[in-house]
Parts: C-alpha cells; sequence; structure tokens
C-alpha cells in the first residue's frame, strides 16, 4: 500500500507532522490530516500519488465536456416540450394542446419538468468521477461531486436557459464578442428569463423540499426490505436506517436558489417572494431532517464551508455584473464607473477572507493542540487510548472478526459513546453505524486530531 496511518499520543505531535515537510526531498513522505475513520474511503488508497494527477486530468477533460455536451439533449427535448415543438412532432396533438388547461401546463411547467428529469442521474454519475479521481475521504468525494454540480447547474441551468442556444454556441457568442459586451448580452437576456425560474423554482425547489419531507425512496426501499429480507430485529433496524444528508446534491441546489436571488433581486424583483418561500421551507424541514431523521455519516470538521463561501462570492459579484449590464441597456452608462468598483471591492473581499479566516479550516492550531493535551491529562491522567487507535483504522472487512476478539475495545468504545454530547436528538443508535460507502465506524471526537495520514510515491 502507498498510504499509511499514523497515530500519536498527543494532537500536539500529530499537528506537527500533519502540517510539516518531513524531509529534504519532498516525494519521499507526503503527509496529511486522516479523516476519521467513517470518513476513509477504502477503495482509492492504493492508487499512487503519479497516478492521481493523470486521474484527476482525464476527469477535468470529461467534466468539460459532459458540461457543455449534455445541453444538447436538454435543448432538443425542452424544444419538443413546447407548444411548437409538440405540433410539429405530432400534428394529431393540436385540438389537445389547444385546451387552455393544458396549454398553460405545457407553457409554464413541462420545460422546468423535463430539465428535472435530465437531471436525476447527474449526481450519480458526478460521484463516479469523483471516485475515480482517487480521493480518499467520504467528505472530500461529496465536495468535488458538490463543486461539480454547482458549476454544471451554473452553465446549463442558468446560462444555458438564460441565453438561447446550446453551450457550446454560447460559448462561440463570448469568444466572437468583445469583453465589454459581456455585461451587457447577460443584463439584456437575463431579466427575459424570469417567468421560467419561477416555475422552475416551484417545480424544482418546492416539489423537492416536499419530498425530503415524505422521503418516499427510503420509504418504498423499507417495505421492500421489509418484505423480502428482514427476518430479525438488526435486519429491521437497518433497514429503517433512513441514510445521512446528501451534501453533494442539497447543497449545490439551494446555491443555485441563492444564486438566482442575487441576480435577480435588482433586476426582477418579482423572483424573490418565490425563492423567499423556498428558503422558509427548506430551513423548516431541513432542520428537522438533521435533528430527528437523518444520521450523522461523518465529521469533516467545516470543511465544506471555503467552498461555499467562494460560491456565493462568485453569485454576488454575477449580480453586480448583470446591475451594470442592465444599466448600461437602460441608457445610464454614467453610473456604470461607480458600480464598476463594486466587483473588485468584492473579489478583495473574498482575498481578504481566504487569506485570513480559510488556514483555520485546514490547519489545526498547535495552541488549541496543547491546551488540549494538558487538559485531557490534568482530567483523565489514566486514560490509555492504546487499545482503541490500535483498531480504530482498520479495514472494513475485518472488523467483525476483530470486535469479537477484543472485548476490552468494545468496552473503551461504548463509554466514549457515553460521554459524548448529545444533540436534542435522543435516539442516536443509527449515529455510530458504519458508513454507506466506506463502512468503518466512528470514533471519539477528541481522537480525531491525533490522527495522521502519510502518502508514498
Amino acid at each position: 500500500m502507498p498510504a499509511a496511518f499514523v497515530s500519536f499520543k498527543t494532537r500536539w505531535g500529530a499537528a506537527v507532522c500533519a502540517q510539516t515537510q518531513q524531509t529534504s526531498n519532498p516525494t519521499l513522505w507526503l503527509t496529511e490530516w486522516a479523516p476519521e475513520p467513517r470518513d476513509v474511503y477504502w477503495r482509492n488508497l492504493p492508487i499512487p500519488y503519479i497516478s492521481l494527477t493523470v486521474r484527476r486530468l482525464i476527469m477535468a477533460v470529461a467534466f468539460f465536456f459532459l458540461t457543455f455536451f449534455f445541453m444538447f439533449p436538454i435543448a432538443f427535448v425542452q424544444t419538443l416540450a413546447s407548444i411548437e415543438g409538440i405540433e410539429k412532432a405530432a400534428p394529431w396533438l393540436k385540438p389537445l394542446i389547444s385546451v387552455p388547461f393544458i396549454k398553460s401546463f405545457i407553457q409554464g411547467f413541462l420545460p422546468g419538468i423535463v430539465l428535472k428529469l435530465f437531471l436525476i442521474f447527474l449526481p450519480t454519475i458526478l460521484m463516479i468521477m469523483s471516485k475515480f479521481e482517487g480521493f480518499v475521504s467520504v467528505s472530500s468525494l461529496e465536495r468535488r461531486s458538490a463543486s461539480r454540480y454547482y458549476l454544471f447547474n451554473f452553465v446549463n441551468i442558468f446560462l444555458g436557459n438564460v441565453l438561447a442556444g446550446s453551450a457550446l454556441q454560447q460559448l462561440k457568442t463570448f469568444i466572437n464578442e468583445p469583453a465589454n459586451q459581456y455585461p451587457i448580452i447577460i443584463g439584456t437576456a437575463i431579466p427575459l428569463k424570469a417567468s421560467f425560474f419561477i416555475t422552475y423554482i416551484m417545480v424544482d425547489g418546492w416539489a423537492s423540499v416536499a419530498a425530503e419531507i415524505l422521503m418516499l425512496k427510503p420509504l418504498i426501499f423499507y417495505h421492500l426490505k421489509n418484505f423480502f429480507l428482514v427476518k430479525t430485529e438488526k435486519d429491521r433496524e437497518e433497514a429503517m436506517d433512513p441514510g445521512s444528508i446528501g451534501f453533494n446534491t442539497g447543497e449545490p441546489r439551494i446555491q443555485l436558489y441563492f444564486l438566482l436571488g442575487l441576480v435577480y433581486a435588482a433586476v426582477t424583483p418579482t423572483v424573490l417572494p418565490f425563492i423567499i418561500i423556498f428558503f422558509g421551507l427548506a430551513y423548516v424541514v431541513f432542520r428537522h431532517q438533521i435533528i430527528n431523521v437523518y444520521n450523522q455519516e461523518y465529521e469533516s470538521g467545516a470543511q465544506f464551508w471555503p467552498d461555499v463561501h467562494g460560491r456565493i462570492v462568485m453569485a454576488l459579484i454575477l449580480s453586480q455584473i448583470v446591475l451594470i449590464g442592465l444599466l448600461t441597456t437602460k441608457k445610464a452608462a454614467s453610473s456604470t464607473p461607480f458600480l464598476i468598483v463594486l466587483p473588485i471591492l468584492t473579489i478583495s473581499f473574498h482575498r481578504y477572507c481566504k487569506g485570513r479566516y480559510e488556514p483555520a479550516f485546514v490547519k489545526f492550531p498547535l495552541q488549541e493542540a496543547m491546551m488540549k493535551d494538558t487538559l485531557e491529562k490534568a482530567t483523565e491522567p489514566n486514560l490509555n487510548l492504546k487499545g482503541y487507535l490500535h483498531n480504530a483504522y482498520i479495514h472494513p472487512v475485518f472488523k467483525d472478526s476483530m470486535d469479537d476478539e477484543d472485548v476490552d475495545d468494545d468496552t473503551l468504545s461504548n463509554n466514549w459513546e457515553t460521554e459524548t454530547v448529545r444533540t436534542k436528538r435522543h435516539s442516536q443508535r443509527h449515529t455510530p453505524l458504519p458508513s454507506r460507502i466506506s463502512g468503518a465506524s466512528s470514533p471519539p471526537p477528541s481522537l480525531m486530531a491525533g490522527d495522521g495520514i502519510q502518502n508514498e510515491p
């Protein structure tokens, strides 16, 4: 294996090793923080370091073609989903689509439904691509998949519906036009698509919140498993497991609506009530689901936030560019020099936040490590973690046999579980279950900082 997990007696030692260069030869040892055992994606650990670069280059090219060629079938089917397209493809349906109710449904909801159907399998495709790239944790897989899902939605849903034609035609339009015409093109096209995004928010946003609270897919799977597979109480408990919240799908969708809200706030404010209703419903539903329904699959230490912050800033810059383009088309060019300052200030603020606060999400302060080590020695001087750390990063295929042989490890793990801080949710039986991808169980939170991962080429 070109990788190894190394456990330390102190958090301070782990922080120093994970955040420093070990040898003068930079290709000999590459150290980084290890994910917690539940978060490890074991299949990618044997991949050599050189192979990782090749894999990520291949997936970058594949994602580019996926993004810019996926628009062709969507555009074709959405053309057929219009009144003119149906009349051209099936003239015998003309009397039926002339009915006011059916005509209103086709014009208002059918394009959004077709677009939603085309995007059903996209998260699975992006997750497969992320796994091929070789990331060693489930959280990093979901972060990469979420970033690409958001970028795909931005190009094919936002730009793809704002600017007529396929993504390649859009790219050709921007290449042939001078740079000072970009804000005018976008500022002219975006207000014309407000009605489409209103229907899309209702079809995709409101419906997704309703589907989230109903949870039809886990309910159907439960009844199928209960009828065919459940034989013991343990089988029934596993069949009732609702899983964890899908960050790789839910977070990019919410950020897309945040982008629409920022862009249309100053252009077409009639979109805002529909977005406010979505965020109000989403807050109530997801808060309930996270506290009372879903199980926490892993703990990544807020690793998602830098990506989320960057996409929020990008949406804010785009909204400012759209406002500049709109005012330019309204013969208010005299105000443009003053508005150009807004994107510059926003980018400067993002660079300031990135340089000042992002290290807190990727590094562990030595001061905090020393404080936690000192406090632990003072409060629990007889604590012995060797038994737990010895079996913490064991491949899932060896877990069952080792659990039967080592009773002391189970006792220590149970003691840690009873000492962890509970949330408002009292039914925590599922939380320590193995991850659906990695298959590993959860360690005590206070031990996660004491583990480092080392990769050799």
